[in-house]
């Protein structure tokens, strides 16, 4: 018994030492063009689903999400902070979307199978954001939660959208609200330099080989 505690403290001792090596030598390559193994993709997605279940699962979702005056608040907040990394109805992709790794969810296209704790999760991730994912917490830039449960609801309802429908949602909302930031002033989406659904040409700049896109 001495023996394979023995032998199992040395395996670990030994497991802690070239993990450490790993670290500190430089080699663990964090480059987001460099995407993780299929183990620690499959570990890190875990962990991190199971811990949004974990936290979400006491939030009361209100019941009110389909009422058309919250899809509709939700839909400028959703232009302004949401569409350059999860897409809007007749939006391909995004320059700043590719570049993300791990790459954000496609929010146009309608899940296989909706959780019933969808709402809260995506209340939860808004709210909160995620860790080194590029996700932020809206909530410190003063997003009250009243507008999250608005982008929620938009959220819930854009799959089902056209291009068309979408822009004419975003026109007639009030625009980007920072939902409670001290001195901030609604924004509507024709003056955030928002792109339209399918504008590719919104953001044209130069590289250094004198391409423009």
């Amino acid at each position: 018994m001495t023996r394979f505690l023995m032998g199992g403290l040395t395996t670990l001792v030994i497991g802690v030492v070239l993990g450490a090596m790993a670290v500190y030598s430089g080699m663990l390559d964090v480059a987001a063009d460099v995407p993780h193994s299929r183990l620690v993709y499959q570990i890190i997605e875990t962990a991190r689903e199971q811990s949004i279940g974990r936290h979400a699962r006491d939030l009361t979702v209100p019941g009110n999400l389909a009422d058309t005056e919250r899809i509709r608040r939700g839909a400028g907040n959703y232009a302004a902070m949401c569409a350059e990394c999860h897409l809007a109805p007749g939006k391909p992709d995004s320059e700043i979307r590719m570049g993300l790794y791990p790459q954000p969810p496609d929010l146009t296209r309608p899940e296989e199978e909706v959780a019933a704790d969808m709402p809260a999760r995506h209340f939860w991730i808004i709210k909160h954001g995620i860790k080194a994912s590029g996700m932020p917490a809206w909530s410190k830039g003063g997003i009250e939660d009243e507008a999250i449960w608005d982008l929620v609801a938009f959220i819930q309802k854009m799959p089902m959208l056209t291009a068309t429908q979408y822009v004419a949602l975003v026109e007639s909302s009030e625009g980007h609200t920072h939902g409670g930031l001290p001195g901030s002033e609604a924004m509507h989406p024709d003056d955030d330099h928002t792109p339209s659904p399918g504008n590719t040409d919104s953001h044209e700049h130069s590289h250094s080989d004198g391409h423009q896109h």
